[in-house]
């Protein structure tokens, strides 16, 4: 499979957020040779090796364009909730899985849906938490998307939970 990415672009790899591409790497292994992303995750420094052929499928994508930024925005402005009933453990569980998928609307819809909760009743530790990473997630990806400081990306996401 040819590569959809090249050294120097950026790409989001799920729960670990923005990346960039510092090589495409062919390595044999058995009889087969296999094309590898080489992956350095910003901020952490991280470094993850993605066979390209498995890349989609992993979730690994493009950084989010400016239709899509306007679409999560829309989605943070729809705040109203449907309360839940679940368990906190299935809620927790829940919202896991959509920060492992690298969703940019799935990790929106998290950071949403804890903020809006958080308004309401204090988070377990859990929560914080996850509220956090999905926030930093969010923050991080519209920062290189729009260019921009992440302060100024963490203020605009914050003003869509002012009361």
């Amino acid at each position: 499979m040819q590569p959809n990415f090249n050294p120097g672009d950026k790409t989001v790899y799920p729960a670990h957020g923005v990346a960039d591409v510092v090589g495409v790497e062919t390595k044999t292994i058995g009889q087969q040779s296999i094309a590898f992303y080489h992956l350095s995750v910003l901020g952490s420094g991280l470094k993850i090796s993605v066979p390209v052929h498995k890349a989609e499928e992993n979730g690994m994508r493009a950084v989010a364009r400016d239709e899509e930024i306007t679409e999560l925005y829309a989605l943070l402005r729809h705040q109203e909730i449907p309360s839940d009933r679940q368990t906190w453990n299935r809620r927790h569980r829940t919202f896991m899985e959509k920060i492992r998928t690298g969703s940019l609307f799935e990790v929106a819809e998290v950071y949403r849906d804890l903020s809006v909760l958080k308004a309401y009743k204090e988070l377990s530790h859990g929560e914080r938490q996850m509220l956090r990473t999905a926030r930093s997630l969010l923050v991080n990806e519209l920062a290189v998307a729009r260019a921009t400081s992440e302060d100024e990306v963490e203020a605009h996401l914050e003003a869509f939970f002012q009361n």
